[in-house]
């Protein structure tokens, strides 16, 4: 169906701003769309069907786009399709999410133009729609360790190795570098250690599935080449810390397809993506890979990339500096944690040990209210609490860079150095 702004228009009769109705692609097309790669793909690649209910929002104003109705009437039939608002509470985001009785796909507008890149949004969101019938839940750590420039030197190679096995002529160089990946790959984690090492495991399985079924269904005439695509273009990302599994995960699906095709079969959620590559490809870790990594590494142009990476990281020194100053040293706002919903990029996010983790833009939800973040949030390593930088008083709801939507029940309260604020419910 060809989109147009009157199309959306007609389908959100007095309901949807002017940006929306403009910039949001034709909900009876996205559902359409949604439908044709569910079926087409019949439950094939995971055993469980893709198809479910979609929710389209626009972020600016909440206003939303629905294949169904929910359990309220929140969402009201205009023209075969749902219209409402979502209220505040409600998390905003490429994601799934449970609201009014049903699990949706929700989707951002505006979706993009491109067909296969839509396709793929539709396919990797669906997955998380599903991903607890596979036995395989959610899971959003950060790994500090990619922040540093000894970790994303070992990353960006490991990336080159992946790219040029998805590329090789023949079998012969497809076993050598997934081999030489893997030698990286098990350099990373020996110097990051055992916890290091299981975040990256369970991010991949969560986004880097995701992103993989995004590619399988996506439509695309040639998956290997894209994503080795993708993995070069990764290497400019400004932080690695959780996008790396959108870019390694596909990698490792498409390799684990040509040397495992049932892997997937086995899969749980302790499975380790790189560790079934390797047992299907024969791969035995050296009892050095720290070693064999340094002689890898010339293969790949590991002195370009760690001059690189080194300068860059002295660049990013400052940056980490400034979060300090904000969200550690100065003075602060702590909010308690309890049911977390949280809408963020995740190129940017920046962490910041033993501290936790920092977010430069977010929309936060929890018991409490709605936080939104357009200069630095913190939220600890544990998802105990989120800190911004403190408000002039205990009367003010914004501060440098945030704003809060305060639920009743709960106020500002002096915390425990002078200038520090905490949020307390009761009077």
């Amino acid at each position: 169906m060809k989109t147009t702004a009157a199309s959306l228009a007609a389908l959100m009769i007095g309901l949807a701003s002017p940006a929306f109705a403009q910039e949001a692609m034709d909900a009876r097309a996205v559902f359409d769309q949604a439908e044709a790669i569910c079926e087409a793909d019949d439950g094939a690649l995971w055993g469980v069907s893709l198809c479910g209910p979609i929710l389209i929002v626009d972020p600016a104003t909440r206003q939303a786009v629905a294949s169904q109705a929910g359990d309220s009437d929140v969402l009201s039939e205009t023209d075969g399709v749902f219209t409402g608002v979502l209220p505040d509470d409600v998390m905003v985001a490429n994601t799934a999410v449970d609201w009014d009785g049903v699990r949706w796909t929700m989707l951002l507008a505006p979706l993009p133009e491109e067909i296969e890149t839509r396709a793929g949004l539709i396919a990797h969101e669906s997955w998380h729609r599903i991903q607890d019938q596979l036995g395989l839940p959610m899971a959003s750590p950060t790994p500090d360790h990619l922040a540093t420039a000894e970790g994303r030197i070992a990353m960006r190679l490991e990336w080159r190795a992946l790219a040029a096995a998805l590329s090789a002529p023949d079998a012969q160089g497809l076993r050598t570098a997934t081999h030489e990946a893997l030698i990286f790959r098990a350099a990373r984690h020996a110097q990051a250690g055992a916890a290091g090492a299981e975040q990256e495991r369970a991010l991949e399985l969560n986004e880097g599935l995701a992103e993989y079924t995004g590619v399988r269904l996506s439509g695309a005439l040639d998956p290997h080449r894209d994503v080795a695509a993708t993995l070069r273009a990764a290497e400019q990302a400004d932080a690695f810390s959780r996008m790396f599994a959108y870019a390694s995960g596909p990698a490792y699906g498409l390799l684990l397809d040509d040397a495992a095709p049932g892997w997937r079969e086995g899969l749980t959620a302790e499975s380790d993506l790189g560790a079934l590559l390797g047992a299907a490809v024969g791969f035995t870790a050296p009892e050095d890979p720290v070693a064999v990594f340094a002689r890898t590494a010339s293969l790949y142009g590991g002195q370009a990339v760690a001059d690189e990476e080194l300068a860059a990281h002295q660049e990013r020194a400052g940056l980490t500096t400034r979060w300090s100053d904000r969200l550690v040293d100065g003075p602060v706002l702590r909010l308690p944690l309890e049911t977390i919903r949280v809408s963020f990029d995740p190129n940017t996010l920046q962490p910041l040990p033993p501290h936790g983790v920092v977010y430069p833009s977010a929309t936060i939800t929890d018991v409490w209210g709605v936080l939104t973040v357009t200069d630095g949030a913190l939220i600890d390593g544990d998802w105990s609490a989120v800190t911004v930088t403190a408000p002039e008083d205990g009367d003010t709801l914004t501060g440098d860079g945030w704003s809060l939507d305060l639920a009743e029940g709960w106020r500002i309260a002096p915390g425990a150095r002078d200038g520090d604020f905490v949020l307390v419910s009761g009077e």
